[in-house]
């Protein structure tokens, strides 16, 4: 079993063994830099949960669902109020879902969220200490800054080079202001 597995396979077991802090919600966050696997880390843990005993209860959020290149981690507010809130109190939340028509960030879709057991919300800026006490899980996915940027030029396109260097900085200094690496539960680092 390669380390990022055995991290997933870490992650699933803290998830169920920690308390709901979030209501009766488990709150798992996959946190990290861009490009660093967090997507490809939450998908595997959703499976590895949802096959369990918690089976069509696990709910995946991606902050990508929310953030802009002029709104990295501003955008908070509608997670909290939307969807978090609701679910501490035991209710459905919902949000209208970022979307890129032409090239510029729109609100979309309005997706509803029913009240699962665990909900892992992946992206940049999930586990942020201001829903740290609200954490069952937080997980921490990181790699090679150079790694990562291509891996985001390959997902976004040669276009987007520019406002991901933007974006890296950013995240340099958002991590670092918000401490998320030191409190996570799990660590991991994909292959490659």
């Amino acid at each position: 079993m390669s380390d990022f597995a055995a991290a997933v396979v870490a992650a699933a077991e803290h998830a169920r063994a920690a308390p709901a802090r979030l209501g009766g919600v488990r709150l798992v966050a996959v946190d990290g830099p861009s490009g660093s696997g967090k997507s490809t880390f939450a998908d595997l843990l959703v499976a590895r949960l949802d096959g369990g005993a918690e089976s069509g209860r696990v709910r995946l959020i991606r902050t990508d669902d929310f953030a802009t290149w002029d709104e990295p981690v501003q955008w908070w507010p509608r997670l909290r109020d939307g969807v978090l809130e609701p679910l501490r109190a035991g209710r459905a939340g919902s949000y209208r879902r970022t979307e890129w028509p032409g090239g510029r960030p729109v609100l979309g879709a309005r997706v509803e969220v029913a009240v699962p057991r665990i909900l892992v919300l992946e992206g940049v800026s999930a586990a942020r200490a201001e829903v740290a006490p609200d954490l069952s899980t937080a997980v921490w996915v990181e790699a090679a800054e150079s790694l990562r940027l291509e891996r985001a030029v390959a997902r976004d396109g040669e276009g987007s080079r520019r406002e991901l260097r933007r974006w890296q900085r950013f995240e340099r200094e958002w991590f670092a202001a918000d401490g998320t690496r030191a409190r996570a539960d799990v660590h991991a680092r994909p292959p490659g």
